[in-house]
Protein backbone atom coordinates (compact mmCIF):
# COMPACT_ATOMS: atom_id res chain seq x y z
CA UNK A 1 0.00 0.00 0.00
CA UNK A 2 1.42 3.49 -0.95
CA UNK A 3 1.45 6.41 1.14
CA UNK A 4 0.79 9.73 0.90
CA UNK A 5 -2.28 12.01 0.29
CA UNK A 6 -5.26 9.94 0.67
CA UNK A 7 -7.46 9.03 -1.92
CA UNK A 8 -10.67 6.97 -2.22
CA UNK A 9 -10.95 3.59 -2.67
CA UNK A 10 -14.46 2.62 -2.80
CA UNK A 11 -15.11 -1.03 -1.19
CA UNK A 12 -17.22 -2.07 -3.91
CA UNK A 13 -15.32 -1.13 -6.58
CA UNK A 14 -12.04 -0.15 -5.58
CA UNK A 15 -12.33 3.04 -8.15
CA UNK A 16 -9.28 5.21 -6.75
CA UNK A 17 -9.25 9.12 -7.56
CA UNK A 18 -9.59 12.43 -5.69
CA UNK A 19 -11.75 12.61 -3.03
CA UNK A 20 -14.66 14.73 -2.80
CA UNK A 21 -14.77 16.15 0.70
CA UNK A 22 -18.11 15.20 1.79
CA UNK A 23 -16.69 11.55 0.79
CA UNK A 24 -13.54 12.60 3.30
CA UNK A 25 -15.09 10.08 6.13
CA UNK A 26 -16.09 6.73 3.98
CA UNK A 27 -12.47 7.28 2.40
CA UNK A 28 -10.28 7.31 5.49
CA UNK A 29 -12.88 4.20 7.32
CA UNK A 30 -12.00 2.26 3.92
CA UNK A 31 -8.25 3.20 3.68
CA UNK A 32 -7.83 2.32 7.38
CA UNK A 33 -9.98 -0.47 7.17
CA UNK A 34 -8.16 -1.96 4.05
CA UNK A 35 -4.87 -1.53 5.71
CA UNK A 36 -6.28 -3.30 9.01
CA UNK A 37 -7.05 -6.14 6.37
CA UNK A 38 -4.05 -6.10 4.27
CA UNK A 39 -2.16 -6.50 7.53
CA UNK A 40 -0.23 -2.86 7.04
CA UNK A 41 -1.70 -2.34 10.71
CA UNK A 42 -0.92 -5.36 12.74
CA UNK A 43 -3.76 -7.22 15.22
CA UNK A 44 -2.45 -5.87 19.12
CA UNK A 45 -0.96 -2.71 17.59
CA UNK A 46 -1.44 0.62 18.49
CA UNK A 47 -2.34 3.00 16.20
CA UNK A 48 -0.53 6.35 16.61
CA UNK A 49 -2.95 9.26 15.12
CA UNK A 50 -0.11 11.58 14.20
CA UNK A 51 2.05 8.98 12.54
CA UNK A 52 -1.12 7.51 10.54
CA UNK A 53 -2.75 11.01 9.88
CA UNK A 54 0.88 12.32 8.00
CA UNK A 55 0.16 9.35 6.21
CA UNK A 56 -2.63 9.69 5.10
CA UNK A 57 -3.10 13.61 4.51
CA UNK A 58 -5.55 14.13 6.97
CA UNK A 59 -6.57 15.59 10.48
CA UNK A 60 -6.72 14.21 13.63
CA UNK A 61 -10.47 15.18 13.80
CA UNK A 62 -12.04 13.19 10.55
CA UNK A 63 -9.22 10.45 11.59
CA UNK A 64 -10.48 9.88 15.48
CA UNK A 65 -14.31 9.89 13.61
CA UNK A 66 -13.50 7.21 11.48
CA UNK A 67 -11.59 5.51 14.51
CA UNK A 68 -14.48 5.42 16.23
CA UNK A 69 -16.69 3.66 13.03
CA UNK A 70 -13.68 0.75 12.94
CA UNK A 71 -14.48 0.17 16.55
CA UNK A 72 -17.87 -0.06 15.75
CA UNK A 73 -17.16 -2.85 13.36
CA UNK A 74 -15.10 -4.71 15.99
CA UNK A 75 -12.02 -3.96 13.78
CA UNK A 76 -10.28 -1.25 16.15
CA UNK A 77 -11.10 -1.08 20.24
CA UNK A 78 -10.78 1.75 22.05
CA UNK A 79 -9.03 2.62 25.42
CA UNK A 80 -8.56 5.81 27.22
CA UNK A 81 -4.60 4.26 28.41
CA UNK A 82 -3.89 2.94 24.80
CA UNK A 83 -6.40 5.14 22.52
CA UNK A 84 -7.17 2.94 19.15
CA UNK A 85 -5.62 -0.58 19.12
CA UNK A 86 -6.06 -3.20 16.01
CA UNK A 87 -8.30 -5.99 17.30
CA UNK A 88 -7.02 -9.02 18.08
CA UNK A 89 -9.03 -12.07 17.85
CA UNK A 90 -8.87 -15.52 19.97
CA UNK A 91 -8.66 -18.75 17.85
CA UNK A 92 -11.97 -19.17 19.89
CA UNK A 93 -13.28 -15.90 18.89
CA UNK A 94 -12.89 -16.59 15.25
CA UNK A 95 -13.99 -20.41 15.52
CA UNK A 96 -17.47 -19.50 16.81
CA UNK A 97 -17.88 -16.87 14.83
CA UNK A 98 -17.41 -18.96 11.83
CA UNK A 99 -19.33 -21.58 13.09
CA UNK A 100 -22.63 -19.46 13.15
CA UNK A 101 -21.67 -17.55 9.92
CA UNK A 102 -22.13 -21.03 8.48
CA UNK A 103 -24.78 -21.21 9.92
CA UNK A 104 -26.22 -17.81 9.07
CA UNK A 105 -25.13 -18.25 5.34
CA UNK A 106 -26.71 -21.79 4.92
CA UNK A 107 -30.16 -20.22 6.28
CA UNK A 108 -30.11 -17.30 3.43
CA UNK A 109 -28.92 -19.71 0.89
CA UNK A 110 -32.02 -21.68 1.33
CA UNK A 111 -34.09 -18.45 1.75
CA UNK A 112 -32.28 -16.99 -1.58
CA UNK A 113 -33.22 -20.02 -3.82
CA UNK A 114 -37.13 -19.45 -3.14
CA UNK A 115 -37.12 -15.59 -2.70
CA UNK A 116 -34.55 -14.17 -4.73
CA UNK A 117 -35.49 -13.11 -9.22
CA UNK A 118 -33.57 -14.22 -12.11
CA UNK A 119 -32.41 -10.45 -12.30
CA UNK A 120 -30.97 -10.70 -8.61
CA UNK A 121 -29.05 -13.87 -9.38
CA UNK A 122 -27.28 -12.60 -12.10
CA UNK A 123 -26.17 -9.71 -10.68
CA UNK A 124 -24.76 -12.02 -8.06
CA UNK A 125 -23.35 -13.76 -11.14
CA UNK A 126 -21.85 -10.99 -12.31
CA UNK A 127 -19.98 -10.72 -8.98
CA UNK A 128 -18.74 -13.61 -9.36
CA UNK A 129 -17.42 -13.53 -12.60
CA UNK A 130 -15.63 -10.34 -11.65
CA UNK A 131 -14.18 -11.99 -9.08
CA UNK A 132 -12.62 -14.68 -10.96
CA UNK A 133 -11.04 -11.99 -13.22
CA UNK A 134 -9.41 -10.68 -10.31
CA UNK A 135 -8.13 -13.92 -9.14
CA UNK A 136 -6.55 -14.45 -12.86
CA UNK A 137 -4.81 -11.41 -12.23
CA UNK A 138 -3.61 -12.25 -9.16
CA UNK A 139 -5.05 -9.08 -7.38
CA UNK A 140 -5.63 -9.71 -3.73
CA UNK A 141 -7.46 -7.36 -2.11
CA UNK A 142 -10.04 -6.24 -5.06
CA UNK A 143 -10.76 -10.07 -5.48
CA UNK A 144 -11.29 -10.17 -1.42
CA UNK A 145 -13.86 -7.58 -1.99
CA UNK A 146 -15.85 -8.73 -4.50
CA UNK A 147 -15.90 -12.18 -2.46
CA UNK A 148 -16.89 -10.27 0.50
CA UNK A 149 -19.40 -8.81 -1.26
CA UNK A 150 -20.81 -12.12 -2.94
CA UNK A 151 -21.88 -13.41 0.52
CA UNK A 152 -23.23 -9.88 1.47
CA UNK A 153 -25.22 -10.32 -1.88
CA UNK A 154 -26.57 -13.55 -1.10
CA UNK A 155 -27.91 -12.47 2.24
CA UNK A 156 -29.98 -9.52 0.89
CA UNK A 157 -31.08 -11.80 -1.42
CA UNK A 158 -32.65 -13.67 1.24
CA UNK A 159 -34.60 -11.01 1.81
CA UNK A 160 -34.96 -11.53 5.54
CA UNK A 161 -33.73 -8.21 7.44
CA UNK A 162 -32.65 -9.36 10.28
CA UNK A 163 -30.89 -12.27 9.30
CA UNK A 164 -28.39 -9.62 7.13
CA UNK A 165 -27.85 -7.62 9.87
CA UNK A 166 -26.38 -9.98 12.52
CA UNK A 167 -24.64 -11.33 9.11
CA UNK A 168 -23.10 -8.17 8.71
CA UNK A 169 -21.75 -7.44 12.21
CA UNK A 170 -19.58 -11.11 11.56
CA UNK A 171 -18.41 -10.23 8.55
CA UNK A 172 -17.11 -7.23 9.24
CA UNK A 173 -15.69 -8.12 12.59
CA UNK A 174 -13.94 -11.00 10.64
CA UNK A 175 -12.58 -9.16 7.31
CA UNK A 176 -8.63 -9.39 8.28
CA UNK A 177 -9.27 -13.00 9.72
CA UNK A 178 -10.78 -14.22 6.17
CA UNK A 179 -8.61 -12.17 3.89
CA UNK A 180 -5.67 -14.29 5.16
CA UNK A 181 -7.64 -17.21 4.40
CA UNK A 182 -6.86 -16.68 0.98
CA UNK A 183 -2.63 -16.83 1.72
CA UNK A 184 -1.08 -19.24 -0.89
CA UNK A 185 -1.98 -20.82 -3.81
CA UNK A 186 -3.75 -23.16 -2.56
CA UNK A 187 -5.69 -22.08 -0.12
CA UNK A 188 -6.91 -19.51 -2.81
CA UNK A 189 -7.90 -21.66 -4.74
CA UNK A 190 -9.68 -23.52 -2.53
CA UNK A 191 -11.27 -20.65 -2.02
CA UNK A 192 -12.47 -20.18 -5.68
CA UNK A 193 -13.79 -23.75 -5.81
CA UNK A 194 -15.87 -22.94 -3.04
CA UNK A 195 -16.86 -19.83 -5.01
CA UNK A 196 -17.90 -21.76 -8.36
CA UNK A 197 -19.98 -24.17 -6.27
CA UNK A 198 -22.14 -21.86 -4.54
CA UNK A 199 -22.85 -19.87 -7.55
CA UNK A 200 -23.79 -23.15 -9.26
CA UNK A 201 -26.06 -23.99 -6.55
CA UNK A 202 -27.55 -20.19 -6.64
CA UNK A 203 -28.41 -20.33 -10.35
CA UNK A 204 -29.83 -23.93 -9.57
CA UNK A 205 -31.88 -22.68 -7.08
CA UNK A 206 -31.05 -25.75 -5.51
CA UNK A 207 -31.14 -24.65 -1.75
CA UNK A 208 -30.07 -28.28 -0.20
CA UNK A 209 -27.02 -27.87 -1.48
CA UNK A 210 -26.57 -24.31 -1.33
CA UNK A 211 -27.16 -24.63 2.27
CA UNK A 212 -24.36 -27.45 2.15
CA UNK A 213 -21.79 -25.72 0.36
CA UNK A 214 -21.89 -22.15 2.30
CA UNK A 215 -21.54 -24.11 5.76
CA UNK A 216 -19.41 -26.37 4.68
CA UNK A 217 -17.52 -22.72 3.47
CA UNK A 218 -17.32 -21.61 6.87
CA UNK A 219 -15.60 -24.67 7.97
CA UNK A 220 -13.20 -24.99 5.16
CA UNK A 221 -12.07 -20.80 6.26
CA UNK A 222 -11.66 -22.37 10.04
CA UNK A 223 -9.13 -24.75 8.46
CA UNK A 224 -7.34 -22.33 6.25
CA UNK A 225 -7.17 -19.80 8.70
CA UNK A 226 -6.59 -21.16 12.20
CA UNK A 227 -3.00 -21.77 12.02
CA UNK A 228 -1.94 -18.32 11.52
CA UNK A 229 -4.52 -17.02 14.61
Amino acid sequence: MTTGTLVLLDEDLDVRGPIARPSLHDAIVTRVRDMIIEGELSAGSRIHEGNLGKTLGVSRTPLREALKFLASEGLVELSPGRGAVVRQFSAKDVHDSLVVLGNLEGLAGRLACEHASDDEIKEVRGLHDSMIDMYEKRDRLPYFKLNQNIHSAILRLSKNEALAYVHGILQARLRRIRYIGNEGPEKWAGAVADHEEIIGALEARDSDRLCAVLTAHMEKTWQRVKNAI
